[in-house]
């Protein structure tokens, strides 16, 4: 989601081509990047993928590529008109993102943000007040059905999603035989573990698999905020949360969500490991995740995210992360 914003084409492409090198077989991207979201540059991402597919024949045949359609517009009116998200649209955003993609099928798509009114994205509580929903769960099924039927599409999953949703989906998948969801890409990182508290029990019971997604916290867990702050004069140049202030007033720029980056990551040099290590391992090598997402700006960050594989903490430090997470909960909830 940073190439077309924080990331011009050709460096995408570096990137892209470093991660191929390295063993990387899995690419998430979706229809509304680059972020944060403009409608100048909506669709960017997967053009940009789009275009390094083409001129790297083969490349495309190595790679697991998962993109996301999006849910109700959410203020984002080039994305999508109106306060829904028919079955129409699901067919007219998966032909447009093969198109920019320059690919005849997807391998996995998934749908960004419920439909339904929903607890995410930094939202606590569910209000029923707040329900608009346009499109039952069994019709955007449905839609996915003919997709796959087509070939457009070989595996469906959701993002953002809660326990309810995913019981839903895979019961009418079973009740009427439609696809059956394989994948959540759900937030899962140091500050932000609500996870934990029944969707991973959902999950494990319905053979729904865990893409985890801002494993760093927008950076907040690498370090470099922890002497700067997010937004004063020595903040990072060039960063999400520094340069952006939509980003500064989601989950990731509230004061407790730095503060909470900061204990763990004290913790990881007291352990000698770096703080990007310690928060990689905590969640790659945790049973509930499949598959960690990372987004990078450079290479040398790919290299660095990618370095950190291999590194598994000891029971002590992972006893000390709970200790700090009873403390404190997830304040990038």
């Amino acid at each position: 989601m940073t190439f077309g914003e924080q990331v011009n084409e050709a460096d995408a492409h570096a990137i892209l081509s470093r991660s191929l090198e390295r063993g990387i077989d899995f690419i998430d991207t979706a229809e509304m990047y680059a972020v944060p979201a403009r409608k100048e540059t909506f669709g960017a991402t997967e053009t940009i993928i789009g275009n390094w597919f083409k001129a790297n024949p083969g490349a495309r045949e190595k790679l697991t590529l998962a993109t996301k359609v999006a849910g109700p517009s959410r203020g984002m009116p080039w994305v999508r008109e109106g306060a829904g998200m028919t079955a129409a649209d699901i067919v007219a955003s998966c032909d447009a993102s093969l198109k920019r993609l320059q690919t005849d099928v997807i391998d996995l798509y998934q749908i960004h943000w419920p439909e339904r009114h929903v607890p995410a994205f930094g939202n606590m509580y569910y209000d029923p007040t707040q329900e608009r929903t346009q499109t039952s769960i069994h019709e955007q099924l449905d839609a996915f059905a003919g997709l796959v039927k087509a070939g457009k599409v070989r595996h469906i999953g959701l993002s953002n999603e809660t326990p309810y949703g995913v019981h839903e989906f895979v019961r009418l998948a079973e009740q009427h035989g439609l696809p059956r969801i394989a994948t959540v890409q759900n937030v899962y990182c140091l500050i932000s573990r609500a996870l934990e508290n029944g969707l991973d029990e959902t999950m494990h019971r319905l053979g729904v698999s865990l893409l985890a997604y801002s494993p760093l916290a927008f950076g907040l867990l690498t370090g470099k905020y922890d002497q700067s702050g997010i937004d004063g004069p020595d903040a990072p140049k060039g960063a999400r949360i520094s340069s952006y202030e939509s980003v500064r007033k989601q989950r990731w720029g509230r004061p407790d969500a730095l503060r909470a980056a900061r204990r763990y990551n004290q913790l990881a040099r007291d352990n000698g490991l770096t703080p990007s290590q310690m928060a990689l391992a905590f969640c790659y090598t945790k049973w509930q995740v499949a598959s960690t997402i990372v987004g990078v700006t450079s290479v040398a960050q790919l290299d660095e995210d990618l370095d950190a594989y291999g590194t598994t903490l000891s029971a002590e430090v992972l006893a000390e992360i709970d200790k700090i997470r009873w403390e404190i909960r997830d304040p990038a909830l």
